[in-house]
């Protein structure tokens, strides 16, 4: 299993202001990648219960959508 942390997602296309999410992606041996998006400034108690994870296929790149 591998994770791939990012740096924080950022508005390219509006102003030029970052965006207050973070996301890890986990690459795991035979099963879906999955993508978890939290957000930036959350504490150690909110991180438990501020955050979304999406399998493989429910998600594209940004890179394929532009």
């Amino acid at each position: 299993m591998a994770t791939t942390p990012h740096s924080p997602l950022s508005g390219s296309d509006g102003p030029d202001v970052a965006v207050g999410f973070e996301h890890v992606t986990v690459d795991r041996d035979g099963r879906p990648t999955e993508c978890t998006i939290f957000p930036r400034d959350c504490d150690e108690d909110e991180i438990l219960t501020h955050w979304i994870t999406a399998s493989e296929g429910s998600f594209v790149s940004l890179e394929e959508m532009r």
